[in-house]
């Protein structure tokens, strides 16, 4: 089992950045797919962001692709999701979690999930 605690969200300005971090306990984080969703109010849980185990693929969704880059550093056992060109629709509560799935973009594939980081983007 993998504990995960997102961190780094704010408020910024549009245009700003902002680099969330997933830090994992336990040993076994190398093996998972890291993934990072968003859900802003009133809104379904959506795929932001993924990266394989060994960090060799990334995948993205068309709305951040050139905006956002996804990382991770397994000897810290760590993700990151750095988040550049801020928009307002950005403005959401972000989370990670993990899978045994490549590709992987939908919740049902994912579990260990984290609290989540609010990340709000004003105009």
């Amino acid at each position: 089992q993998v504990q995960l605690v997102e961190s780094g969200g704010g408020l910024v300005q549009a245009g700003g950045s902002l680099r969330l971090s997933c830090a994992a306990s336990g040993r076994t984080f190398s093996r998972y797919v890291m993934g990072w969703f968003r859900q802003a109010p009133g809104k379904e849980r959506e795929f932001v962001a993924a990266i394989m185990a060994n960090g060799g693929l990334t995948d993205y969704t068309d709305s951040v692709k050139g905006r956002f880059t996804i990382s991770r550093d397994n000897a810290k056992t760590t993700a990151y999701l750095q988040m550049n060109s801020l928009k307002s629709e950005d403005t959401a509560v972000y989370f990670c979690a993990t899978s045994n799935r490549w590709p992987s973009t939908q919740t049902s594939e994912y579990y260990n999930w984290g609290q989540g980081t609010q990340v709000t983007v004003s105009l």
